[in-house]
C-alpha cells in the first residue's frame, strides 16, 4: 500500500512538481537540502524563474541579507528559543491555570493519517502474543515495533537541525547553515545528527495564545491563504485579548479549520495550506516568542504568495531565530470551550540526534 500523494496543481497552470522540482524552481534548494526531509506534506507548483534567477537565488538565497550567528545566546548554544523556559517563566505560566483542565492537543498516530510522499506509518505487534506464558501464573505480553519517520509524521515538533539554508554553491555542505551558524559538514552523520538533535531542547511549560482564524474570517481557510500580523491583531481584538498580554517567551498558536480534513480529504490537506507568511513571521520575531503552532503540516501558508520562496517561514523563525514549531496540532475542544490563553506543556522525545519528536504536547487551563 503506496503513501505516495498526488501532485496538485496550485496555479491553474496545469503543471504538476514533486518537492525537489519545487526547490530547484525556486532557486533554493539549499533551504531543504537534508534539512527539508521533515514535515512538509504537500505537493504544489510554482512559478517558473529564469536560468540566471535560479542561479542568482543558489548563490545569494533570497530573503538572507547577513549572517544571523551568533544566537544571543551564544554561539554554542543548541537549544534555541527553548532557552525562554526558566524557572521564573515556570512560575509566571503556572499563574494562569485556573480550572486545572487538561487538554490533548495532538492527533492520534495511524497508518490512515496524511503523510508525505513515501513516508511510512507502520506498526506491527509481532506475534500474537508476543512472549510468554511465564512462571506458573502464565503472564503473557503484547510488544510493538514501529516502523516510522518518528519525529516527522502527524503531530510533529520540530528541532533545529531540521531546516537550514544553502549559503554558497549547491551541495556545498561547508555553506549550508542552519540554527547559530552550525553547518551540515559539523553537524550532519547518518547515525543521527551529531549538533541541534532534539535532545538539546529544554521542556515547555509556557503561556499559550489561540488565535482564531476560522471565527475572524468566517470559515475554513483555504490553501495559500496568508496570516498577516494586522490579522494576528485583529483576531486578538475579536477574541478581547490585549495585544500587551503576548510576552516574550510565549507560544502563539493558529485554527484555521485546515484540520478538519484530517483523514476526510488527505489529498486536500497535503495539497497546500493556509498559514503565516513573511509578515507574521517578523512581528513573532519581534514579540520574542518561543513557539508556533497550528492545525496544519508546516504552520506556515504553502505555497507561499511569493512563488519563488519555499518554506520561507521556518527558516526565518527556526533557522534565523531559533524559534520553535509544533504542527498537525488540533484545538477543537479548546476552540468549543472559548480557551484562546492556556498553559501549553510538552518535552521533545529525547532521541539522540533526533530533527524533530512526536508525542502529545497538552494545553492546560
Amino acid at each position: 500500500m503506496s503513501n505516495e500523494i498526488n501532485d496538485v496543481d496550485q496555479d491553474g497552470s496545469g503543471a504538476t512538481t514533486d518537492r525537489r522540482t519545487l526547490l530547484r524552481t525556486a532557486g533554493i534548494a539549499g533551504v531543504a537540502g537534508a534539512a527539508l526531509a521533515g514535515s512538509m506534506h504537500g505537493k504544489f507548483s510554482l512559478a517558473p524563474i529564469s536560468q540566471a534567477q535560479a542561479q542568482t537565488a543558489t548563490s545569494m538565497p533570497k530573503n538572507v541579507d547577513k549572517p544571523w550567528w551568533p544566537s544571543k545566546w551564544g554561539k554554542d548554544d543548541e537549544s534555541g528559543a527553548s532557552n525562554h523556559i526558566t524557572p521564573a517563566k515556570v512560575l509566571d505560566a503556572a499563574k494562569w491555570i485556573k480550572d486545572g483542565k487538561i487538554y490533548k492537543i495532538g492527533r492520534v498516530y495511524e497508518a490512515a493519517m496524511p503523510l508525505f510522499g513515501a513516508r511510512v506509518f507502520a506498526l506491527r505487534i509481532p506475534g500474537s502474543p508476543t512472549g510468554g506464558p511465564f512462571g506458573d501464573n502464565k503472564l503473557v505480553y503484547h510488544d510493538e515495533f514501529l516502523a516510522t519517520e518518528i519525529g516527522q509524521t502527524g503531530t510533529q515538533f520540530d528541532g533545529l537541525g531540521h531546516i537550514g539554508i544553502q549559503m554558497g554553491k549547491e551541495g556545498d555542505k561547508s555553506e549550508m547553515r542552519f540554527y547559530n551558524g552550525f553547518t551540515a559538514a559539523e553537524i550532519s552523520d547518518a547515525y543521527g545528527l551529531k549538533k541541534l538533535g532534539i535532545e538539546k531542547l529544554k521542556p515547555i511549560f509556557t503561556r499559550a495564545h489561540l488565535i482564531d482564524m476560522v471565527a475572524l474570517k468566517g470559515g475554513m481557510m483555504d490553501a495559500g491563504q496568508e496570516i498577516t500580523s494586522a490579522d494576528i491583531k485583529a483576531a486578538l481584538a475579536k477574541q478581547n485579548i490585549p495585544e500587551s498580554d503576548i510576552k516574550p517567551g510565549d507560544a502563539i498558536m493558529f485554527h484555521t479549520g485546515w484540520g478538519s480534513l484530517w483523514m476526510k480529504n488527505n489529498d486536500r490537506f497535503n495539497s497546500g495550506e493556509p498559514g503565516i507568511g513573511l509578515d507574521a513571521a517578523k512581528w513573532i520575531v519581534e514579540k520574542d516568542l518561543a513557539l508556533t503552532g497550528a492545525d496544519t503540516w508546516a504552520v506556515e501558508v504553502v505555497p507561499n504568495p511569493d512563488k519563488t520562496l519555499a518554506f520561507v517561514v521556518h527558516a526565518e523563525l527556526q533557522t534565523k531565530n531559533g524559534i520553535l514549531n509544533h504542527e498537525n496540532l488540533i484545538f477543537d475542544d479548546l476552540i468549543a470551550d472559548k480557551k484562546y490563553q492556556f498553559v501549553y506543556s510538552f518535552t521533545p522525545a529525547p532521541i539522540k540526534g533526533a530533527t524533530g519528536s512526536n508525542g502529545c504536547p497538552i494545553a492546560i487551563t
